[in-house]
């Protein structure tokens, strides 16, 4: 059989590719985001410190960067966010009815945060579990595109962007997680996780990811 990739390393073809950013919504990311909202000051500034600091001065940042790099190429940009279908949640995973998240249909909470909020014809997909690949069309909705090619950024680390990273592979897609555009709870924890699935996916910063998108005219 030929006609295949031989490794994961290989650059972005930019009409095959796609930008995908997940979970960066206002319940995950804000201090009165319904997954902080009962938690206290003293845990925000010391459990929760080191997540909420990596947000505010790296990931995301560079999340702004990368969607205004991938917009000026013409590259699709698409959202997951945690959100069911329903007011009262009865459709999520057994998962996220066990763990208590709960983001109602429609709610702020479910909402892209204003710093990359989605442009009007850029797509966001609702997911009522970890994986946008099992509880979003988005699989269809890749292939729709002609994506083939498909770069992950958002949080947290070593869940639910580890959890898509994991499944497009599995699925035929070549997968590019942008490490410094992701965060989760610990730097062990994202450590962690990056060696996990270094396997899956190549590894890419924001830096070196818009030279190669842009031929290096946005870096300066």
């Amino acid at each position: 059989m030929t006609g295949f990739p031989t490794t994961r390393e290989v650059p972005l073809n930019l009409k095959e590719s796609a930008l995908l950013f997940i979970d960066v919504q206002n319940f995950s990311v804000l201090r009165d985001g319904g997954e902080f909202k009962e938690v206290s000051d003293a845990d925000i500034a010391g459990k929760y410190g080191y997540y909420f600091e990596r947000l505010r001065s790296l990931a995301i940042p560079n999340m702004k960067r990368l969607q205004a790099a991938f917009r000026h190429a013409g590259i699709e940009v698409l959202y997951t966010t945690i959100e069911s279908l329903t007011l009262d949640g009865r459709d999520r995973s057994l998962d996220y009815k066990i763990t208590g998240f709960h983001v109602p249909k429609g709610s702020w909470d479910g909402k892209v945060i204003d710093e990359i909020a989605p442009g009007e014809d850029e797509i966001v997909l609702p997911k009522s579990s970890s994986s946008v690949f099992v509880s979003t069309h988005i699989d269809y909705l890749l292939r729709n595109l002609g994506v083939r090619q498909l770069v992950l950024a958002g949080l947290v680390t070593d869940q639910c962007v580890e959890s898509a990273v994991r499944d497009a592979c599995d699925l035929g897609y070549l997968v590019t997680l942008v490490p410094d555009a992701c965060a989760t709870y610990s730097q062990e924890r994202h450590d962690n996780s990056l060696r996990t699935i270094r396997g899956y996916c190549r590894q890419v910063d924001t830096a070196a990811l818009i030279d190669e998108v842009t031929g290096g005219h946005l870096n300066k």
